[in-house]
This record gives structure tokens, C-alpha cells and sequence, in this order.
């Protein structure tokens, strides 16, 4: 990656890599079918939704990282100087160096390509680390940068295990200038403390466990489908998961009842058919987590609560009402199709407000009611990075990403997603052309 930046990679201009970022995305298209069953074939999750969601936002954020780094603003200003022939101060933006990638499971190719697409679009190597559960994927994405001729060493493939292994070797070197990953609390709270050793930069995206509000005056329709595709989606395994219904007390059993029917209805199955809606979990050490939280979950258990017999790691899809606010259930990632409610005294704003940010995370919200000014209301109080206003689990590559609190530091997506990959230098210039004393020297009349 270091011979990379000092050789072809570091000399061509940014039209010239936007040209080669467009080249990776067609190729990715043109193999979309080899990504597809890749992508199946490690993480179990429906074909349907790897079809529509992992590949096809794969292949854009090449192009849209690329689209955005032709634009990035920057400063300019003109200052005095005593000779009175002026000076002029600039600022650009250089790469930071080689970049560490730790990626997650759940999204493989979609969460790190929205790592890798600004990180190449800014002119940076990387180094990436697929976890250990999912490596298909980041490895033909190395087929394809050697296809469309991104020079050796731009783009590199490590895999392996994380603590005392490839993940933790490669966030603890001292060639890496600069980590970014996507994962669990702990493991991002562990690459912090290694990249103190050298004050490198980080960014995190970790965990969740994401409110949503929903009034008695809402859509109740709209609010449970969106409960169903903003937590039940990929089996609940995503960590914007909207995993907390708070729900007004007089709307409660008749959004629950919707939710649970819902959930009656989604097919349970072979990830490969067409006609699947929820899959298996990533492993049976996924599962027994699940089962476990299931196991000592306190409340009214509404549908669920097993493991699916036969083959492959299924859990069903699982409601728990009426969750202790103290318990795991309600304050943990689960990371599994379980949703946990609760509900609030009838027109008890500030109590539906304490419930949702009474967490040690702040990744998403959601706000489902019919009165627009209570929403906004909510949104700006909410301690989330994204809030939703009659919506859950809708990110379009176009905007920003990141979480208060344990949900991580730093922002991705958007323009935003290319701040993590610059560095900012000053440039300044006081004339052009002939030697003259520097300003100090005139100021002190030398």
C-alpha cells in the first residue's frame, strides 16, 4: 500500500481516479450475478435482498464517492502584509495514507465499499480486513480493481480472525496512518486504545439499539410496517435496527396486533428462493446469543421465542411486549429478529422522549405521528444521528451516517464520508517571484 502511494497511485489526478472508481462499479454490474451468490452463499440472507439492497449500493458508492470528491469545498482568503504587496492563504486536501478497513459481517460489500469507495476517491491505499465469517465478497472486489487496472497495492485483501490475528495486527501497525471500522462496541472501543499508539485517526460505526416512537395519532398501517422493515430486514442482524417500540398506551395493542400479523405472514426459509423474507442468522454462535437474550427476557411474549427446527441457524421472528427499561432485552444489541415494546402514558411526550434516549447508544430513531410539529419537535431532542419522521431504516447513500454516544465517532456517506480520509493542509503565499525580507524582520525594522 506504501509503494502504491509513492509510485503511479500518488501522481494521477482526481478525474483520472474518478474515471478508474466509474470502471470499478460497471465491472462490479457485470458481475453482478458472481457478487450475488457470493454474498448468499456467506451470509444466508435472502437472495431477493442482497439483489436489491448489497450489490446494486456496492457498485453506486463507488460512483457516487466518486461524483462527491470532484467537488469537495474548500478555504481561500486574501490577508495584508506590512510591504503592503498582500499575501494569499489556501487550503488543500491530501490524502491520509494507507487505511486499515474492519469490516463487519451483516452488510459485507455494501459497508465496506462505503468505507473503501472515499477512501480510493481521496487517493488513499487501504488495507481491508473482511470479517472471518463473510470473506467472498472483498475478495472478487480484488478481481475486479485488477480488471479495470487499479495499480498493485491501491486496493489489498487481509483475512483472517480479529484479536491476536489479522484484525488486530493490522490496526495495531505503524504503516497504518489512519482505521476505520464497522462492528461491535467492544472490538471499536479495543482499535481506539491500539490507535492512540501514534495518534491515528479513527472511525467507528458500532452498535445500536434504536428507538421507535409511534403516537396514537399515527398511521398505525405505515408504523407497523415500518417496524417490520426497519427491524425484521436481514433478520434483524443490522445495527440501525429500529429494536425499541415506544408506543402511546391507547395505541399499543392495536399496533402490536398489526406488527405480530405482520410477522405471521413473512416466509421463513431457503435464502436462494425467491419467495423467502427472512433467513438464517450468520452462525450458530449468533444464534445461541439470541436464544440467550429470548431465554431471560421478562414481558409478554406476542409471537416467537424459538429457534426454526430443521437446518440452519433461524430464529423466529420475536415480539416482547411490556420489557423492563432495565433489562438486557431492552438495552442490549441483540442483533437478531427480535423487537422489544414498551408503551407510555397517553400524551406523555417527555416520558416517550426519556425512554428512547435512555440508552448507551445513539445510532437512529424513528417518529411516527400525525402531528408534523411534534415530530420535528422530537427530532432535534432525540439523541440519535439519524432521526426518521414516519419512516425507519431509509439511508440513502446521498447522506450522512454515524451515531452519538457508543454508536461511534465519525460520520460516513455523503460528503461527510470523505472528511475521515483527508488531510487539510495550509498553503501560503506571500507574492510572487523575488527575494524579500520575511515580515518579521520589516516589522522589527531590521
Amino acid at each position: 500500500a506504501r509503494a502504491a502511494l509513492e509510485g503511479p497511485w500518488g501522481q494521477i489526478t482526481v478525474a483520472e481516479r474518478v474515471d478508474l472508481l466509474y470502471g470499478v462499479a460497471n465491472e462490479i454490474n457485470r458481475r453482478f450475478e458472481d457478487f450475488l451468490s457470493a454474498e448468499v452463499a456467506d451470509t444466508g440472507k435472502p437472495r431477493s435482498l442482497a439483489r436489491h439492497l448489497d450489490i446494486p449500493r456496492g457498485a453506486a458508492n463507488f460512483k457516487i464517492f466518486a461524483d462527491v470528491v470532484k467537488n469537495v469545498p474548500t478555504e481561500f482568503f486574501e490577508m495584508a502584509t506590512p510591504d503592503g504587496r498582500g499575501a494569499l492563504n489556501y487550503a488543500i486536501r491530501r490524502p491520509v495514507g494507507v487505511v486499515a478497513v474492519v469490516c463487519p459481517w451483516n452488510l459485507p460489500l455494501l459497508l465496506m465499499t462505503w468505507k473503501v469507495g472515499p477512501a480510493l476517491a481521496c487517493g488513499n491505499a487501504v488495507v481491508v480486513k473482511p470479517s472471518e465469517e463473510t470473506p467472498q465478497t472483498a475478495t472478487l472486489l480484488g478481481e475486479v480493481m485488477n480488471a479495470v487496472g487499479i495499480p498493485r497495492g491501491v486496493y489489498n485483501v487481509v483475512h483472517g480472525f480479529g484479536p491476536g490475528s489479522a484484525g488486530e495486527f493490522l490496526t495495531t501497525h505503524p504503516g497504518v496512518n489512519a482505521i476505520t471500522f464497522t462492528g461491535e462496541t467492544r472490538t471499536g472501543a479495543a482499535i481506539m486504545r491500539a490507535a492512540a499508539d501514534g495518534a491515528r485517526p479513527v472511525s467507528l460505526e458500532m452498535g445500536g439499539k434504536n428507538p421507535a416512537i409511534v403516537f396514537a395519532d399515527a398511521d398505525l398501517d405505515a408504523a407497523a410496517a415500518g417496524m417490520i422493515f426497519g427491524n425484521f430486514r436481514n433478520a434483524g442482524q443490522a445495527c440501525g435496527a429500529t429494536s425499541r417500540l415506544i408506543v402511546e398506551e391507547r395505541a399499543a395493542k392495536p399496533l402490536l396486533e398489526r406488527i405480530v400479523a405482520l410477522l405471521q405472514r413473512m416466509r421463513i426459509g431457503d435464502p436462494l428462493s425467491q419467495d423467502t423474507d427472512l433467513g438464517p442468522l450468520i452462525s450458530a454462535g449468533q444464534r445461541a446469543a439470541v436464544l440467550g437474550f429470548l431465554r431471560e427476557a421478562e414481558g409478554q411474549l406476542l409471537c416467537g421465542g424459538e429457534a426454526v427446527p430443521g437446518d440452519g441457524y433461524y430464529v423466529q421472528p420475536t415480539v416482547v411486549a411490556g420489557v423492563d427499561p432495565q433489562s438486557r432485552l431492552w438495552r442490549d444489541e441483540v442483533f437478531g429478529p427480535v423487537l422489544a415494546a414498551r408503551s407510555f402514558p397517553d400524551g406523555d411526550e417527555a416520558e416517550a422522549l426519556r425512554l428512547a434516549n435512555d440508552s448507551p447508544f445513539g445510532l437512529t430513531a424513528s417518529v411516527y405521528t400525525g402531528d408534523s410539529a411534534r415530530g420535528l419537535r422530537l427530532s432535534r431532542r432525540l439523541q440519535a444521528g439519524t432521526v426518521w419522521l414516519g419512516d425507519a431504516y431509509t439511508q440513502p447513500v446521498e447522506g450522512i451516517w454515524g451515531g452519538y454516544k457508543h454508536s461511534g465517532i465519525g460520520r460516513e456517506l455523503g460528503p461527510h464520508g470523505l472528511l475521515d480520509f483527508l488531510e487539510v493542509k495550509q498553503i501560503y503565499s506571500d507574492g510572487i517571484g523575488g527575494a524579500r525580507k520575511p515580515h518579521y524582520a520589516q516589522v522589527l525594522g531590521a
